[in-house]
């Protein structure tokens, strides 16, 4: 734990209660604390360590504030807690997501999976296609046109026993994809209203959550929504019940924070190192300077980012193998960190 020199200027505009900043990562988690007399703090812990505590962040909290690991937190006493963290983009890595379940237009069932048969790698004569996220895909019998006109109205008792059977064979996560839905919504809302008397617990809709044109982009979007809702609301969840009524907010992959309610898993995949290029934003400004680049090396992986005045954000790209359309920070990825070792075999 090491104290932090804090200008008289920031001094004087604290307030009564701690303030987090939390940096979970794969490897450590990284706090900063504002103490109520407007110093700050810092933490650093392994962020997996069952044998010691359940949560890296929850324990971080409880040891700045003097606790030990079964103390309640006095949310009374903390003003905010803010933290970026890799757990979607984990689950993601290791496919470790809720089992999900897919409902797509009748017909368009391995629009997914074709999706636009790209070929990164041309000339490379054994391609591995990533694993899909969805593990079932039931067709719906319904269709809307380009222009909105109702071809085939949707079949609400055979939707609605489709729905059952996937019930019953243990999902609990569903994404609904359905043709020209990102204009006429009509038939993916009521799929969605038929899920949740069903009793699915995360319904993702592609109307709401990439409400853009192409079915392959808004579907995969939805998808990745539906995969890693679940995971990161277990989380949230888990924190919230620590704090009570403390604002929790959650970094997103395009740079900005949510709270913690609206933090979906489709902004969840670059959680942690987009704070890092705010940062390194801010780090530019009190410089004098408006061209950077950002080197961001954790312990399992490291992050490249460029900076010239103004943010770099993606609104389409490929996580993991996963296409996503979302807006994003622009960052590079290598896998390999601090603790990653490099093995040599005498080639080239």
């Amino acid at each position: 734990m090491s104290t932090l020199d804090v200008s008289q200027k920031e001094q004087s505009h604290n307030n009564t209660r701690w303030q987090f900043w939390i940096d979970r990562g794969g490897t450590f988690t990284d706090i900063v604390a504002k103490k109520p007399d407007g110093s700050l703090i810092t933490h650093k812990l392994l962020s997996e360590n069952p044998e010691q505590y359940p949560d890296a962040a929850l324990a971080g909290i409880r040891r700045l504030l003097g606790l030990t690991l079964s103390d309640t937190i006095p949310s009374a006493d903390i003003e905010a807690i803010k933290m970026g963290t890799t757990v979607a983009t984990n689950a993601l890595l290791e496919r470790k997501g809720e089992p999900t379940v897919l409902f797509i237009t009748q017909g368009f069932k391995d629009a997914l999976n074709i999706a636009y048969q790209a070929r990164p790698q041309l000339f490379n004569r054994h391609i591995v296609k990533p694993e899909l996220l969805y593990s079932h895909v039931e067709e719906v019998a319904e269709r809307i046109l380009a222009d909105g006109t109702i071809e085939k109205s949707l079949d609400i008792e055979k939707t609605k026993a489709q729905l059952q059977k996937a019930y019953d064979q243990g999902y609990r996560a569903i994404a609904i994809v359905l043709m020209h839905a990102y204009r006429y919504t009509d038939h993916e809302n009521k799929v969605a209203e038929l899920a949740k008397d069903i009793g699915f617990k995360q319904i993702s809709v592609s109307n709401q959550v990439s409400a853009l044109m192409k079915i392959v982009g808004r579907g995969d979007t939805t998808v990745v929504d539906a995969y890693l809702s679940p995971v990161l609301r277990n989380y949230v969840d888990r924190i919230d019940a620590e704090i009570d009524d403390t604002r929790l907010m959650f970094m997103q992959s395009n740079g900005g924070l949510t709270a913690a309610d609206n933090f979906q898993g489709k902004d969840a995949i670059l959680s942690g190192p987009a704070g890092g290029i705010v940062g390194m934003a801010r780090i530019a400004a009190a410089i004098g300077s408006q061209q950077l680049i950002g080197f961001d090396m954790g312990g399992t992986s490291t992050d490249v980012s460029h900076y010239d005045g103004q943010f770099e954000r993606l609104f389409d790209t490929a996580v993991a193998g996963v296409r996503i359309r979302a807006p994003m920070m622009n960052i590079h990825t290598v896998a390999a960190g601090g603790g990653s070792i490099v093995h040599f075999d005498g080639q080239r």
